[in-house]
């Protein structure tokens, strides 16, 4: 077990080259591995890059734009000296815990991939492999935090956590309360350090660029795919179009020669969290079908095949997460661990049937949700399973060929529910 143990703890190193050169036609684009010099027990200092990729066993290694301007048609994607992630230095690292791997940096950058649409308000995004598990707005960044944290307690577990405010002591004392791998902000205030130092192998990254984070959003960079026989897809980066209610379109379409309109329109609130939900549907696996209430994600569904799949994992994991807090607030424990006891004899069934019957009548707080989708419904069943557990409105991408039945689907829905459409595909693979 020990040496099973020793192969997450050990740094591989890597033999990629500092530089790397990337032409595109004449236009050059350099860049320069990232390497950081973290202090050791013994007071020596260990230069080196990524920990390893993501697996122990894979070697990587982590690159900066540092020179080279690319325009390819009419875009023109980002220059150097606008790093974030792969400008990470060792005074960046408040608390090194250890030598960062692939997983946590790329987990940071999907996490400033969501926030930079949520930059004006307090928010922070918990994210676990890449995908966010929570994500909030509150009154405060606590309040935000909290929130993020509630939604998935179980999947926060070792997660990343990226937020658009410095970290105060209430912020952070609610994070020491986790296990948590990264925590990023754009600064910590006095005393939350030492709060956070409790867990030793926490990284705690300041990275000052979250407050230009606005200035991202339409901002375009070359998306590199690899391929199984070395060869390279290159795509323009995924931009948001959708940052208010007024790049949003009604819900209507014409089948056999019939008009049809969803007949009932949001209300401000819904429409708050329709652009807070695209947001963060900006940063999720597809396919993928979220449900967001009051700034804050109520369930995430998250790289399914089909969507009426993904709309029904959603609403599972929403009643599996909305058990575990319920019982974590009444009996200080998680709901797998009241479930062992009960079987075990060392509680009453009662307790788990209390648990249970709260989050049915309560329906695990999915009632007064937005269901958001990153593409079209090609039928109207995804849109009946969000309808069946109380959804209030809808927003998709809209251009489907059945169209027309999700609007009947909202118009035949008793309360009636709204329906928007982006106009505006979101997948991210």
């Amino acid at each position: 077990m020990s040496d099973i143990k020793k192969m997450y703890t050990t740094i591989l190193g890597d033999s990629f080259p500092m530089e790397m050169t990337v032409s595109f036609d004449g236009q050059t684009l350099v860049y320069r591995k990232r390497t950081w010099g973290i202090p050791q027990e013994d007071g020596s200092v260990d230069e080196r890059g990524l920990r390893y990729g993501e697996n122990p066993d894979q070697e990587a290694a982590l690159y900066e734009l540092v020179n080279g301007n690319l325009m390819l048609g009419d875009c023109k994607f980002i220059e150097p000296g606008n790093s974030l992630v792969s400008g990470i230095t060792v005074d960046d690292m408040l608390q090194f815990g250890k030598h960062p791997g692939k997983i946590n940096l790329t987990d940071v950058d999907n996490g400033l991939n969501i926030i930079k649409y949520l930059i004006d308000k307090p928010a922070a995004v918990i994210l676990k492999h890449n995908n966010p598990c929570g994500a909030a707005i509150g009154d405060n960044l606590a309040d935000a935090y909290n929130k993020a944290n509630r939604v998935d307690r179980i999947a926060a577990f070792g997660g990343a956590v990226i937020m658009s405010r410095p970290v105060d002591t209430d912020t952070a004392e609610l994070m020491s309360k986790n296990y948590l791998e990264v925590v990023c902000a754009p600064e910590f205030e006095d005393g939350t350090l030492e709060i956070l130092a409790k867990a030793k192998n926490l990284r705690v990254i300041r990275m000052d660029g979250i407050n230009r984070l606005a200035d991202f959003e339409k901002f375009r960079y070359v998306d590199f795919k690899s391929l199984i026989d070395g060869g390279i897809i290159v795509q323009q980066s995924a931009v948001n179009s959708i940052r208010s209610v007024d790049d949003l379109k009604p819900a209507t379409a014409t089948w056999k020669g019939q008009e049809y309109a969803c007949q009932r329109q949001p209300t401000q609130k819904e429409l708050d969290d329709m652009i807070f939900g695209w947001a963060v549907e900006h940063g999720v696996t597809s396919n993928s079908v979220i449900y967001v209430k009051d700034g804050c994600t109520t369930g995430i569904g998250t790289g399914e095949q089909d969507r009426v799949g993904v709309a029904e994992i959603a609403v599972h994991k929403a009643y599996v997460k909305y058990a575990d807090i319920t019982c974590f607030d009444k009996f200080g424990i998680p709901y797998a661990d009241l479930a062992l006891e009960v079987a075990q004899g060392k509680r009453k069934r009662a307790d788990l049937a209390d648990i249970d019957n709260t989050v049915k009548e309560e329906r695990a707080g999915l009632p007064g949700s937005v269901m958001i989708s990153d593409a079209f419904f090609p039928f109207r069943d995804a849109a009946d399973v969000g309808i069946r557990e109380g959804i209030t409105a809808i927003l998709q991408a809209g251009g489907s060929m059945r169209d027309y039945a999700s609007i009947e689907a909202c118009n035949e829905a008793d309360p009636q529910v709204a329906m928007m459409f982006t106009g505006q595909r979101s997948f991210k693979h």
